[in-house]
């Protein structure tokens, strides 16, 4: 069941002219010689705020009423969507509360506070930062933005795959992040409303997988929230979930799982061949054809996420002293 279909993302796409960047694609001479065919990297982690979440926080804010932007906005997130919707919220002068678990790396959370916005650690997961927003809405009247369960922040990621088709328009396959599915359901949305021969892979981490998890049982699941490199995919994707999981299911041509060995090994690639600094999640694309995880008959766009890496984390995981269940 697809409820955000192309025509809402090109009309978000005029929404957030001038407050987003159109990113770059480009191709990678590397990951091109080793799959044999064209590999071009979508260089979102270059994004205002270091990652695409910025698209569907602008959006979002873009769509509220005047009364709803006075009462200000609430969300929990990981760190990227928390950062997006400060800056967004900062921009109209209004008020921002993100609840974030304890998992969340500190260089977001003080990247968010930076921005002005309120922040709130509230226990060890996802969900329990999300029980934190809904005590928060029903008090003190907050509207509520969340990372990816909503129209508005799936229209407002889908107009990345717009630029991604438009700046490969004879893509045979697109590797897209894979969390809660708001970036994956939007990107495919847009791509398959354009070019439907085009496959769509969604690509996540095998620890805490939630999505690919609910696609199994059928329905959406809980799982445990475990530390991980590809910290920004973590979380639950909501047991009332009303959008993402049926999009992602109907839309998605397949999943990818992959070891926190192939992710570090992602982020090593994206530093070392292609000159990028990449956080875990950014990097799982990569990380999936140095895997060998992905075949391809034409050319494959790879989405580079975000960037919103710790450097000390970072230093170590090129460095090789922080690599696979070691830096969980």
């Amino acid at each position: 069941m697809v409820t955000v279909t192309l025509s809402h993302i090109r009309a978000a796409r005029e929404r957030i002219a001038g407050k987003v960047e159109h990113t770059a694609t480009v191709l990678s001479p590397s990951l091109s010689e080793r799959l044999g065919v064209p590999v071009h990297l979508k260089l979102e982690h270059r994004q205002t705020t270091g990652s695409f979440k910025l698209r569907g926080a602008s959006n979002a804010i873009a769509s509220l009423s005047a009364e709803e932007k006075a009462r200000g906005v609430i969300a929990a997130s990981t760190g990227n969507h928390g950062r997006a919707l400060a800056h967004a919220a900062k921009l109209e002068g209004m008020r921002a509360v993100i609840c974030m678990s304890r998992l969340v790396p500190q260089n977001k959370l003080d990247e968010i506070r930076r921005l002005g916005a309120e922040v709130r650690i509230v226990g060890d997961s996802q969900d329990d930062a999300q029980q934190e927003v809904e005590r928060l809405v029903a008090q003190q009247g907050l509207v509520m933005l969340p990372p990816f369960d909503h129209p508005a922040i799936i229209a407002g990621q889908g107009t990345l795959g717009l630029e991604m088709i438009e700046q490969v328009t004879d893509a045979g396959l697109v590797l897209v992040q894979l969390s809660g599915g708001g970036l994956a359901s939007g990107v495919a949305a847009a791509i398959k409303g354009v070019s439907p021969g085009t496959k769509v892979i969604g690509v996540s981490m095998a620890r805490g997988a939630a999505m690919k998890a609910s696609f199994d049982a059928g329905r959406p699941v809980l799982v445990e929230e475990l530390p991980t490199l590809a910290d920004s995919l973590g979380g639950g994707i909501g047991l009332d979930n009303r959008q993402t999981f049926a999009m992602c299911r109907d839309l998605l041509d397949d999943v990818i799982l992959l070891s926190e060995d192939e992710i570090a090994a992602g982020i090593g690639h994206a530093y070392a061949r292609e000159r990028e600094i990449v956080e875990g999640a950014g990097a799982v694309g990569i990380a999936a054809l140095l895997a060998g995880k992905v075949k391809a008959k034409g050319p494959v766009i790879v989405l580079l996420s975000g960037r919103n890496i710790d450097m000390n984390a970072h230093r170590r995981i090129i460095c090789g002293e922080a690599i696979g269940e070691r830096a969980a």
